[in-house]
């Protein structure tokens, strides 16, 4: 059977659909799942995740005689073992903060640079510099934050598609 063209191309356009709803839903998932290690802390033991994840392969009749014994061997709370990072929106005035202390560096950057720089270039001295852009597009989310400066009144000059400088001004 010969499929069209337009055949092939609908059921691309199908399959990507699924794929993004797909991607979505991983998503929600990984986000719930740190979620949860962050409200419980360090999150459990790999021997206890093991155990859980054979009892949820187990038919229910076996789960109900062992969900005890877990309890009663459970430890007390263990400490983490290394500080867990908190995602800006739990602190608001923290992520203003970074990012007004990030913003500022970007200026600091393009003044030493002496020329008009990309995005991506200024996002590479910023992570030199040791700072990180939070978001699935640090080019992006950087532009973004840049763009919002580049007003009127604002410390920088937009001269063309994700391309700033100083605003004459400021310096």
């Amino acid at each position: 059977m010969e499929l069209s063209e337009a055949e092939i191309e609908a059921r691309l356009s199908d399959l990507r659909r699924r794929r993004e709803a797909l991607d979505r839903e991983i998503a929600d998932h990984v986000l719930y799942l740190e979620l949860g290690r962050r409200l419980r802390g360090a999150g459990p033991a790999p021997a206890q995740s093991e155990e859980r994840a054979s009892e949820l392969h187990e038919p229910p009749e076996a789960v109900l005689p062992r969900a005890p014994a877990a309890i009663r061997t459970m430890p007390a709370a263990p400490e983490p073992p290394q500080r867990v990072p908190v995602a800006f929106e739990v602190d608001p005035a923290g992520a203003r903060r970074y990012g007004r202390a990030l913003i500022e560096a970007a200026c600091g950057i393009l003044v030493r640079a002496g020329r008009p720089m990309h995005a991506g270039e200024i996002l590479e001295a910023l992570v030199a510099e040791g700072f990180a852009v939070p978001g699935q597009d640090p080019v992006a989310a950087l532009n973004t934050r840049l763009w919002k400066r580049s007003g009127p009144h604002g410390s920088l000059r937009r001269l063309g598609d994700a391309v700033y400088a100083p605003a004459l001004g400021a310096e």
